[in-house]
């Protein structure tokens, strides 16, 4: 990425340091939406007004700045996350609908919002968005990302029976077959960029449900509250590592 589109870009630069910190805002994500509907026992529909609104609120100043913050674009993507796991489970467990038929409903909203942004931007890139119009349908498909990769990462354990480090090792295998398609140039940047943007949402998910499931559930029963402060404490140092790493670049 060149230094003005860098300056102007909206969304975080796609590196290492992207991939890491977004596996941990989806794990931190997954253990706050528990910790709201299980841990305080809020149930679903609570939980989803009360991310709902912290996600609103987000957004509102990520797309009024004009220039990447980090601190707003990661708190969004937790937003996405935290969001995305109440909207996964309540359709499955409130509704009644199953992980099955609820991974259908969000792949149905995640392909038709990258239809409707092909259609009028003619590609799906990411490097940049600086258009107003097309960051709010760039969180549209975030937010549909992480709720299908939150179901998907259920329907393993849930569904499959798979522990949850065989539901991580799963995803992990996807998340390797698309480094490889990356490296040797096999398939389209965009299409792996959104690939691997649902995926990492269920390995992020599955690890957070291994740091804070019940020991007779294949968890390690660490709970939400310090599993998420380390989550947190995470994001910030790989922001600072990636700053680091980008004011020497430059």
């Amino acid at each position: 990425m060149t230094s003005t589109k860098s300056t102007m870009n909206k969304i975080a630069e796609v590196t290492i340091f992207f991939w890491i910190i977004k596996i941990i805002a989806t794990t931190l994500g997954e253990m706050s939406g528990d910790m709201l509907a299980q841990t305080l026992n809020l149930g679903y529909v609570v939980g989803l007004v009360i991310t709902g609104a912290f996600l609103v609120t987000v957004l509102f100043f990520q797309i009024r700045a004009d220039k990447y913050h980090p601190a707003l674009f990661w708190a969004a993507i937790v937003g996405t996350t935290m969001v995305g796991t109440e909207i996964s489970d309540m359709m499955d467990r409130t509704f009644g609908l199953g992980y099955v038929w609820g991974s259908a409903i969000l792949l149905t909203g995640l392909l038709a919002t990258l239809a409707v942004w092909y259609k009028r931007d003619g590609n799906l890139s990411v490097d940049p968005i600086i258009r107003k119009d097309a960051e709010v349908t760039f969180w549209i498909a975030v937010l549909f990302s992480n709720s299908l990769g939150t179901a998907f990462g259920d329907f393993l354990v849930d569904v499959v029976n798979l522990s949850y480090i065989q539901g991580a090792m799963v995803t992990m295998g996807v998340i390797a077959i698309v480094l490889l398609l990356h490296y040797t140039k096999a398939m389209n940047e965009v299409a792996l960029f959104w690939i691997a943007f649902v995926f990492t949402r269920p390995f992020g998910a599955t690890f957070g449900d291994l740091l804070t499931k019940p020991l007779n559930k294949g968890g390690l029963a660490l709970g939400t509250y310090w599993a998420s402060l380390v989550s947190l404490l995470l994001i910030i140092f790989f922001i600072y590592l990636s700053h680091r790493f980008d004011k020497k670049r430059a």
